[in-house]
């Protein structure tokens, strides 16, 4: 199930860069057919592979239909944003996805607390994370209570879920997954992760409150959220700028995705200010945070997803398919999520062509896993 959710989650975002030429619709159908139906269930996946994991327990069996009720809750609000009827399926799709949220977020809590000798703190920032996605989906539920409060619910809506729920989730994992790709580990994550995520978890709800209501705020969020980011850019330069500056492999990326959270973040900060559109901000996000993290953590899992077990040669073969030329396919992510920020409207065929690879590498991946 897991290779399928990132099946789906590459043909979203290739879907989201090719959908403008073809639909002509909202902006926010491109937006939530790539956020939405493809990283909010991928996400809520992964979840369910890393919390045993850093639990120590058994793998997760019955929960494995949470992510498909986010999925559900996506493709109903990416066809009603394409064919916008009643508002009434806005909020069903909300519900859908909540109810995913929560049912995961009661089986992490319970792992949490079971784990023997105490859950790895990963988890706590999953729990936040999903917390953080919860009040988003509350968020689209208010709008249909308060209309009249539609613009800043909406900001608050999309803030929680980009700086909270995605970006909780990624930065947590960030911190485990790349020493695993560099293949040295980093004894002061655990430590880094207890101490970090109140401060992120505080700049993630002040950007999400700034952005709907008062944008000095956000400024706020970001000083916070750049706190953490610093301390994790400081330990990879000390001990990973070899890997994170190789030519192939997942490192580069997942490396890659961490500068672009930051240079998101400090894009945001200048949204908040009215200096810069949202759209562009958005496509920044997409480009240079969304994609190299998602190839980068998949190029890295999936071949791991298609054949548990003992690693066998196989999954070297996969995985070095997967992440081929990771450290050009960041610079074209880079370069169209600068083009974007300028509001030069090719930029999604530059990353098109950075994403593309990684999408035919994980069908051909899969098949390969059948034989």
């Amino acid at each position: 199930m897991l290779s399928v959710f990132v099946l789906i989650a590459a043909a979203s975002m290739l879907a989201g860069l090719l959908s403008p030429f073809v639909l002509r619709t909202h902006p926010a159908a491109h937006v939530h057919l790539v956020l939405a139906l493809g990283m909010m269930p991928l996400i809520m996946a992964a979840m369910t592979h890393f919390v045993p994991v850093l639990t120590r327990s058994r793998a997760a069996t019955a929960v494995l239909r949470a992510p498909l009720l986010g999925a559900a809750g996506g493709v109903v609000i990416v066809a009603w944003l394409i064919w916008p009827v009643q508002p009434l399926w806005r909020s069903i799709a909300a519900a859908l996805a909540l109810a995913g949220c929560l049912w995961l977020a009661v089986w992490q809590w319970r792992r949490r607390q079971a784990a023997l000798g105490g859950a790895h703190p990963g988890v706590d920032w999953y729990l936040a994370a999903l917390a953080c996605l919860g009040l988003g989906l509350l968020a689209v539920l208010a709008m249909a209570v308060w209309p009249a409060h539609y613009p800043a619910i909406k900001r608050l809506h999309a803030h929680l879920n980009l700086f909270g729920f995605v970006g909780l989730t990624a930065v947590g994992t960030l911190q485990v997954l790349l020493p695993t790709t560099a293949g040295q580990g980093d004894p002061e994550a655990a430590q880094r992760l207890h101490a970090d995520l109140p401060v992120a978890l505080a700049g993630a709800m002040a950007i999400a409150l700034g952005a709907a209501w008062w944008s000095y705020l956000s400024i706020l969020g970001m000083a916070l959220w750049l706190f953490p980011l610093a301390r994790i850019g400081k330990a990879w330069f000390n001990r990973y700028r070899g890997a994170m500056l190789d030519y192939h492999g997942a490192t580069p990326l997942l490396a890659g995705a961490l500068a672009g959270f930051v240079l998101t973040l400090l894009a945001g900060a200048a949204h908040g200010m009215a200096w810069l559109p949202a759209a562009n901000v958005g496509h920044l996000f997409v480009f240079a945070f969304l994609f190299p993290l998602v190839s980068g953590a998949a190029g890295y899992l999936l071949p791991l997803w298609l054949r548990p077990g003992v690693q066998m040669p196989w999954h070297e073969v996969a995985r070095s398919r997967l992440t081929y030329g990771s450290a050009a396919r960041f610079g074209l992510f880079a370069t169209a999520a600068v083009l974007a920020l300028a509001g030069w409207p090719g930029s999604a065929a530059v990353a098109l062509t950075g994403l593309l690879p990684f999408a035919v590498a994980s069908v051909w991946t899969v098949i390969q896993s059948r034989r």
